[in-house]
C-alpha cells in the first residue's frame, strides 16, 4: 500500500450481521483498532471486528466521497457489494496486515 492511497472499508460482526462503513488512509492500523476495540463507538458497541470488504482510492477525498455514497445505499446493495468479492464473508485482515 503506497503513500497517497486511501481506503473505503466494511467491518462486520458476522455474516449478514451488523456492518460498518468507514474510510481511512491507513487501513491496517484502522482495522487493528476496530478489531481490538481501541476506539469507543459503533464498531466496539456492535462487535464489528471482521474486515469483509475494502476498496482502494487515489485520494482521501475520493475515499470519503465513496464512503458517504455507500452509507446512503440500501442494505441489500451493501450486502451485494461485500458478496461480490467475498462470498464467504471471510476476514480479510491477513491480506492487509503488516508483517
Amino acid at each position: 500500500m503506497s503513500d497517497g492511497q486511501a481506503f473505503v472499508y466494511i467491518m462486520a460482526n458476522r455474516r449478514n450481521g451488523t456492518i460498518y462503513i468507514g474510510s481511512t488512509v491507513d487501513l491496517p492500523k484502522r482495522v487493528w483498532e476496530h478489531r481490538n476495540s481501541v476506539v469507543p463507538g459503533f464498531t466496539k458497541r456492535y462487535g464489528c471486528r471482521l474486515l469483509v470488504w475494502y476498496e482502494v482510492h487515489d485520494s482521501w477525498e475520493a475515499a470519503r466521497l465513496r464512503e458517504r455514497q455507500m452509507k446512503e445505499w440500501k442494505r441489500d446493495w451493501k450486502l451485494r457489494e461485500i458478496e461480490g468479492g467475498n462470498v464467504e464473508w471471510a476476514d480479510l485482515y491477513d491480506r492487509i496486515a503488516r508483517p
